[in-house]
């Protein structure tokens, strides 16, 4: 709340250029903290605020010289994109707050009681990580299922005659009514750091849910084909925006920097709220 009063322009739904995550974390805290019947000592709530005054000196501290230490440090680690390096310490101290907080005030339970938004937010600092020194096709592995998903993208353009759609790897020509644009695609704009993100926060989510393996494997399988399916739609929607809307790069590339995020974060919100919302009404059904 501190940083979204201070730095309210700062909070972008890209993914590696903006605090728009920080919402989204706190939406999840939220969320698993409603209903939950413990007694907080009013000592251990004390104990947080020195870690919160931690946070509020960081963010300060960023207009008086700090944000410029973090840029020029990069070179001296070798960063290849610095902005995801900038971003990334944001994540990484936000993180390191909520997991000091709620183990401050929960204890070890704090794994099986609000473990969604500290890993939400310590998986963004690590995927932030990994595109700031991996960028663009330097991380095979990551990169591998890319081309599979250009080629899908362009069978479905052609399938509806949306345009003229050639992919190669991870290569993209695209023609429609406003010209023609080559797009290369990695594997941050392919979405494939939204499965490992949603990976980690539904791992962390089922592990406190009092259910069986089975339908925990379940609700997990799901869940990975639903994310997959919105990556889907997302690369479609970035080359529609080329066919239908504008091929000029300045406009595409603001479109690209919300694209991902503003579907990924309500569909990973949603899915979460609709196993919840399942598994309470078995429980009830089970205790009537």
């Amino acid at each position: 709340m501190f940083a979204l009063a201070y730095y309210p322009d700062s909070f972008s739904l890209s993914w590696n250029q903006g605090r728009g995550g920080f919402l989204f974390a706190m939406a999840f805290i939220v969320a698993e903290l409603i209903g939950v019947k413990l007694i907080v000592s009013q000592k251990r709530v004390l104990l947080t605020i020195p870690f919160a005054a931690a946070v509020f000196a960081y963010l300060i501290s960023l207009d008086y010289g700090l944000r410029t230490y973090i840029q020029d440090s990069a070179k001296m680690y070798h960063v290849n994109l610095v902005h995801s390096w900038t971003w990334m310490w944001d994540f990484i101290i936000m993180g390191a707050f909520v997991i000091a907080a709620v183990t401050i005030l929960f204890g070890k339970r704090w794994i099986r009681i609000a473990p969604a938004g500290p890993i939400f937010l310590c998986g963004s600092a690590i995927i932030l990580s990994l595109d700031a020194f991996f960028p663009y096709d330097t991380l095979g592995p990551l990169q591998y299922v890319v081309p599979y998903l250009v080629k899908n993208n362009v069978a479905i353009i052609n399938f509806f005659h949306l345009g003229t759609a050639i992919a190669k790897d991870n290569l993209m020509f695209l023609k429609g009514e406003h010209g023609s644009m080559a797009l290369q695609v990695f594997w941050p704009s392919a979405g494939v750091h939204s499965v490992i993100i949603y990976s980690l926060v539904m791992m962390a989510f089922l592990l406190k849910m009092n259910i069986l393996p089975k339908r925990k494997a379940a609700y997990f399988a799901l869940g990975i084909a639903g994310t997959i399916g919105v990556n889907v739609i997302r690369i479609f929607s970035l080359s529609l925006f080329v066919l239908k809307v504008s091929a000029n790069p300045v406009e595409f590339e603001q479109f690209h920097g919300v694209a991902g995020e503003i579907m990924f974060l309500p569909w990973l919100f949603a899915y979460l709220f609709i196993v919840t919302s399942i598994e309470t009404k078995r429980l009830k059904k089970q205790i009537a």
